[in-house]
């Protein structure tokens, strides 16, 4: 007993079939099988294979295929007292010819995955699934932008290079560029507001403190934008 029987398997003697081996018994339906008996009986494969209807396919008007989408088009009107039979066989034949232009213009490639057909390009155009999103309202800002002409400006990141650590640091945020003054040890003295106040300031805390005003700023105008904005009743 071979390796290949006491695997379970099955030793395969015959060479694998070649491309025009393959079409040819994808065309030409299942293989005949016949019965091994000695009698030579015919067998139910026999009688299956002799009622299969035929491959080809002939109509008053020509097919028109879309092989992209795998559409096979029929002009050739169906009665209109049609009934399951009729409409079985009609379907039927469009398959059976849109299987037939498949396989007699389409490329076949065999893989180790299997073998498979390339298609070409769809050319019917599909309708869309879901419908066409609404335009979007502009907001105020965007109104007055296009009133005013102005454009929006290229932005150039979110990063800037730090020349004393020489790493690149970000702009704005946790340990960013406009936070500096808060960790010199040594800040200059603003002369001119001590003058105008009568009293000593802080840079650091008056840093921080337009910082956090303007933050507050910012979101005072966006919650104003959005009550502006939205629809009455929404």
């Amino acid at each position: 007993m071979s390796d290949t029987e006491m695997d379970g398997g099955v030793a395969l003697s015959a060479p694998s079939p070649s491309h025009s081996q393959l079409v040819d018994t994808i065309n030409g339906g299942a293989m005949d099988v016949k019965s091994p008996n000695a009698t030579g009986a015919a067998s139910v494969a026999d009688s299956t294979i002799s009622s299969r209807l035929p491959i080809t396919v002939n109509k008053p008007t020509p097919f028109t295929f879309d092989l992209g989408n795998l559409l096979a088009n029929d002009p050739n009107p169906v009665p209109a007292n049609a009934d399951e039979e009729t409409l079985a066989a009609t379907a039927r034949d469009a398959a059976q010819a849109l299987i037939n232009q498949v396989l007699s213009t389409c490329e076949i490639k065999s893989s180790s995955d299997g073998v498979h057909v390339v298609l070409p390009a769809p050319t019917t155009l599909l309708p869309r699934e879901k419908p066409i999103p609404a335009i979007k309202e502009s907001t105020k800002w965007e109104r007055f932008a296009a009133k005013k002409g102005i454009k929006d400006k290229k932005r150039d990141g979110k990063l800037v290079y730090d020349e004393a650590t020489g790493e690149w640091v970000p702009k704005w945020g946790y340990k960013g560029k406009n936070k500096d003054g808060d960790t010199q040890w040594l800040v200059e003295v603003d002369e001119k507001k001590e003058q105008q106040t009568g009293e000593a300031h802080d840079q650091r805390a008056d840093g921080r403190r337009e910082r956090k005003e303007k933050i507050r700023r910012n979101e005072r105008k966006q919650r104003a934008n959005d009550a502006k904005s939205r629809k009455p009743g929404a």
